[in-house]
């Protein structure tokens, strides 16, 4: 999809998304945005899913791009809820630059107070 219709169609429907926080001793692994939106942030992997594509397929396409790991665990669709899953790796290595340029891992607490951590990436976190 061409970046004009991309906007009209960002401007114009809800997507669906797929944030994806790796967590490891008590610490999540975050990106620093090169791109908007939170552009310079350190930001939750993920992304969009797109038209035709089931969750399934997405979230294994979307793992596979953020962090070159092959999903070998899938989900069921049930509906809109507010879940966190898992994706277990023995270690995060060759990570992708096309979207986040930078990694770094996190405790909560270091992550509720960085001033480089967005501040969508601390609601997850919050309560």
């Amino acid at each position: 999809m061409d970046n004009q219709t991309f906007k009209i169609v960002v401007d114009s429907t809800p997507l669906i998304l797929i944030d994806i926080l790796l967590k490891k001793d008590s610490k999540a692994l975050l990106g620093k945005k090169v791109n908007t939106p939170a552009q310079g942030y350190f930001f939750s992997t993920g992304g969009r899913v797109n038209k035709n594509e089931t969750i399934n397929n997405a979230m294994a396409r979307i793992v596979k791009n953020e962090f070159n790991i092959e999903l070998k665990s899938t989900f069921k669709f049930v509906g809109v809820f507010e879940y966190f899953y898992e994706v277990e790796s023995e270690e995060v290595s060759d990570l992708p630059i096309e979207q986040h340029n930078e990694y770094q891992w996190f405790s909560i607490d270091e992550l509720l107070e960085s001033k480089q951590a967005h501040k969508y990436v601390k609601d997850y976190f919050r309560n």
